[in-house]
């Protein structure tokens, strides 16, 4: 209660002393008020589903309700859960005839495991993989039956060590996972070769922000624990490492006993909130036409395995300064200074805060998912993100997402002239941050940012790096384009620019088809996986597929999630002939798609 009380007191000074110091024009001293609040050690990183998370929320709204903005929402909030963290209950137990394992010692279900108990046989089947390519075969479940049973296989694939390996598409965990369900296993118990870890360390329960369980128990168990179930049959974990990496061939088979265990994750879930204000426009047509302008507040927290933290071994405050109480402070000075001419603005002008950025544009897809006004009306999005570390030898920052409208560059050119530093032009419309929601919603965005530096997502990113006057020259130029296109009497014209996708493996490597859509990244849909932007011109639209298809089959093989989706997709070939089965509308349809 008294760390309640005094965080409301540090929220009343500082946003006191900033109601009374604010003026209608950007200010780099009032940047840095903001800036040096919302990346205080006392805000603890802003991290969603927090009260200091909160707190920020707090302050955010207060600066819109002063600068004289229409609260919308819940009094300013737009209210949504998320999964904040992952935690063991108290019924996990592994045991097999002589053995009971010790949890958190002997064994851990994985993070995405489902919640179930299962008493089988099992089969041990390599490092569980179905390839059957051109140049690659290799079928671990060839030759062994594993429907209900227990499957041991191992994470990753023989070649750790070459980074152009032809496995790397076939070697991450849910795709294994979706495998042995294929082939009706029961459940799997993950073993961590030697050579991705001699210490055989447990993997860390983190949460994935997501309810998007596996299906099936999932758990990584010890080496020494299957070595005792392998003793008989005179095998040990190592020699089967060792032989499946020598030979490149399939070494499965089944294992005598049976294993009964129980998984049980808990997922822990909070409340957060976007901050959305409004100025209504002046003209009597287009004040019902908008331009949404926005940033993200939320940050690491205290970082940690998981986070995002490029440090994930130090546990400290992520302050975020840059990332984003820049963009933070950015939005809430346009507001001020937008309101303050709001007389001469035609078209309504909505400012967001987002939350849950960093765990996946969760805020921003939220609104765009649960919009407080018709997006159909939504003309432009801002958006801010990164914008206080000031290059000063590069003098330029970067304007992303100009080819999604055909008059941005002429614009943004106009008020370029007699700038102190140079501007970026960079057509695509998707990036990662929160204009991809809007741009997937075929709405014109402008991306601003200073760029990424070296202390991006560890705990260095603190408030005294920004370089404030700076940061209000690039206000003062985002102002005018924002003022520009508002008062245009045309609005902008909305082109395609750039993939409405962008997936990467865990390795950095690239899938190598792909249907040309942007998926639900939130993993808000528990039916399959929802279709949230068709690229003109690729596989999916031609196909016939559109946004707002919920995607629950590729070739007839079942997709339930984006994990799912991604690793169907990785064993398609290009040029392939695929039937895709959508929910559209309630009802079920089948798309032939040429990859």
């Amino acid at each position: 209660m008294l760390k309640n009380k005094i965080l409301i007191g540090i929220f009343l000074l500082v946003s006191g002393y900033a109601f009374s110091q604010r003026s209608p024009e950007i200010s780099a001293k009032e940047l840095k008020a903001d800036i040096y609040y919302l990346a205080s050690d006392s805000l603890k990183g802003r991290k969603p589903g927090t009260p200091e998370g909160d707190l920020a929320a707090k302050y955010i709204r207060e600066q819109f309700r002063f600068g004289g903005l229409k609260l919308l929402g819940e009094d300013g909030f737009q209210y949504f859960e998320i999964v904040t963290s992952a935690a063991l209950g108290d019924k996990n137990e592994l045991r097999f005839e002589g053995f009971t394992g010790t949890i958190k010692k002997d064994f851990t279900p994985v993070t995405f495991s489902s919640n179930a108990t299962v008493d089988a046989g099992v089969v041990f089947a390599g490092y569980g993989f179905d390839i059957d390519q051109d140049s690659l075969k290799w079928k671990d479940y060839d030759g062994v039956d594993v429907k209900g049973k227990w499957v041991i296989i191992f994470r990753g694939d023989p070649e750790l060590d070459n980074s152009d390996s032809k496995f790397i598409p076939y070697s991450e965990i849910r795709g294994k996972i979706l495998t042995a369900k294929d082939h009706g296993a029961a459940g799997v118990l993950l073993v961590t070769p030697v050579s991705l870890d001699k210490d055989d360390k447990l993997m860390a329960l983190h949460s994935e922000n997501n309810e998007v369980t596996a299906g099936i128990p999932v758990i990584n168990i010890k080496k020494e624990v299957v070595n005792m179930l392998l003793k008989p049959a005179g095998y040990t974990m190592d020699s089967l490492e060792r032989a499946l990496n020598h030979s490149h061939k399939p070494v499965s088979f089944n294992i005598p006993g049976k294993i009964i265990a129980t998984t049980d994750v808990l997922l822990k879930k909070a409340r957060t909130e976007n901050v959305i204000g409004m100025i209504e426009g002046s003209d009597l047509v287009l004040k019902n036409e908008y331009l949404v302008i926005g940033g993200h507040y939320d940050h690491l927290g205290f970082g940690g395995q998981g986070s995002g933290s490029r440090v994930p071994d130090t546990v400290a405050v992520h302050n975020g300064a840059d990332d984003n109480a820049s963009g933070t402070a950015m939005v809430i000075e346009l507001a001020g200074k937008l309101a303050s001419v709001k007389s001469t603005l035609k078209r309504s002008i909505i400012f967001i805060s987002f939350t849950g950025e960093e765990m996946g544009l969760l805020g921003s897809k939220y609104f765009v998912d649960h919009p407080l006004v018709d997006l159909k009306k939504v003309k432009a999005m801002f958006n801010f993100d990164m914008v206080g570390r000031f290059d000063k030898e590069k003098n330029s920052i970067a304007v992303s997402g100009t080819g999604t409208s055909l008059e941005a560059d002429s614009i943004l050119k106009i008020f370029e002239k007699d700038l102190p530093f140079s501007v970026t032009h960079s057509p695509d419309g998707f990036g990662p941050s929160d204009h991809a929601s809007f741009y997937s919603s075929n709405i014109p965005v402008f991306f601003y940012t200073t760029g990424v530096h070296m202390d991006y997502h560890t705990p260095a990113d603190r408030p005294e790096k920004i370089d404030y006057d700076a940061e209000k020259k690039i206000g003062d130029y985002a102002f005018n384009t924002i003022q520009n296109i508002d008062n245009s009497s045309q609005g902008l014209t909305f082109h395609e620019a750039g993939k409405k996708e962008n997936y990467t493996r865990g390795s950095g490597r690239r899938l190598k088809v792909t249907l040309g859509i942007m998926p639900d990244f939130a993993g808000t849909e528990t039916k399959g996986l929802r279709v949230d932007g068709v690229t003109k011109g690729a596989p999916a639209e031609r196909g016939g597929m559109k946004k707002g298809d919920i995607i629950i089959s590729l070739n007839g093989l079942k997709v339930g999630n984006i994990y799912e989706y991604m690793s169907r997709l990785g064993k398609l070939k290009p040029g392939q002939v695929i039937s895709v089965e959508v929910i559209r509308n309630g009802k079920t349809e089948v798309l032939i798609i040429q990859l």
